[in-house]
């Protein structure tokens, strides 16, 4: 599954850690391993400078490409950040430790509704720590949704992409869907009434038979291409991350290209996900790690940080440092009433991981 922030350009580079402080031979060395583009240069440059401790930071975009170093058993990193979904795999194998509240302080800034959600993933929130989270939902081009559907196209529920009759007028102007099984389909079987984590491999048949109805309408499948195509008016609508379509939106206006990109989060729920500061085992800096993860909860910090990557964060004491428009928006923090719609999701049992790759891969090819 390829991740949410492909559009802004590399930002963090190695020559920037280096040379942010003086060699010295003694100084602590922390290996951190994070999503493309996800944090601020002057987040690193000003934790290095606050902690004396020399900071590797390295980058993927992909949880498989994260899941496959740690599963080797020597990741080499010391702080790494995994969805909260994949986090449940790896607790069951073993590849974290658990984190020392003794020292996360700052532990007392994180939304207690937020930790209680993640606890389906990690119960008792003893591995890991949110860093942002999300959801699943529309973005769309207003003017050429309506020019497709009318004024009363209705963006702010799943009927604009599960009525064959919608997608079909929509074809004209490019739909994209996430290349992700894990979340598309949990979207089709809630849209049918079912558990979007079902265990039942018959329901992945039904969620199966409803997407390729609307198969033929779709343009393409893919997790990053979408937040580009957007941007530049080549698609009208995708189901896709929140805040790509946010960091969309200001990509379109810093190009002045006379697009407009919006968001809804559709009112029957969508699945929330987090991307979580989790310890391996055999992290060879656990000390440090616990302080890079405890300055990271600090609300001044983790601020700028959502500005920048167009994500909330779960720290209830930074939501008024956060920018207006971020904080202010309901499809990116979502309301009281939408989160008790909002569900986590969970890993499988194997026979129905089995079943839901196999419709997915009937999907995508459409037969």
């Amino acid at each position: 599954m390829i991740r949410r922030k492909q559009l802004l350009a590399p930002l963090i580079a190695a020559s920037l850690l280096a040379g942010a402080l003086p060699a010295q031979a003694e100084q602590r060395t922390l290996r951190v391993y994070n999503w493309f583009d996800y944090i601020t240069p002057q987040t690193l440059t000003d934790f290095q400078k606050d902690s004396a401790v020399k900071l590797v930071y390295d980058i993927f975009d992909t949880n498989e490409a994260l899941e496959a170093k740690l599963l080797t058993g020597n990741s080499g990193y010391d702080v790494v950040v995994p969805s909260n979904v994949f986090l449940a795999k790896q607790i069951q194998a073993g590849v974290f430790q658990p984190l020392d509240r003794s020292k996360l302080p700052n532990w007392q800034h994180l939304d207690p509704a937020l930790m209680k959600l993640i606890e389906a993933n990690d119960p008792g929130n003893q591995y890991a720590v949110p860093y942002m989270y999300g959801t699943v939902l529309i973005g769309f081009n207003p003017a050429k949704v309506k020019a497709a559907l009318g004024e009363n196209a209705p963006v702010d529920s799943w009927d604009l992409i599960f009525k064959p009759e919608n997608l079909a007028k929509l074809k004209q102007c490019g739909v994209a869907l996430l290349d992700s099984p894990s979340e598309i389909l949990p979207l089709a079987l809630q849209y049918l009434g079912l558990p979007p984590n079902s265990d039942k491999p018959a329901d992945y048949q039904k969620a199966q038979e409803l997407l390729l109805k609307i198969r033929p309408s779709i343009t393409y499948f893919h997790s990053s291409k979408y937040m580009a195509d957007i941007a530049n008016g080549d698609i009208c609508v995708a189901v896709g991350y929140s805040g790509s379509f946010s960091q969309a939106a200001n990509r379109a206006r810093e190009a002045n290209n006379g697009v407009v990109v919006d968001m809804r989060l559709p009112k029957e729920g969508a699945p929330i996900w987090f991307d979580m500061l989790a310890i391996p085992k055999n992290a060879a800096n656990p000390e440090d790690a616990h302080t890079f993860i405890n300055y990271l909860l600090r609300p001044e910090v983790i601020a700028p940080i959502s500005d920048f990557v167009g994500y909330p964060n779960p720290n209830k004491d930074a939501t008024e440092k956060v920018s207006p428009a971020i904080r202010d928006n309901p499809n990116l923090y979502p309301t009281a009433e939408a989160m008790a719609k909002l569900y986590t999701l969970k890993p499988l049992q194997r026979d129905a991981e089995r079943a839901r790759t196999r419709a997915w891969t009937k999907i995508k090819s459409g037969t």
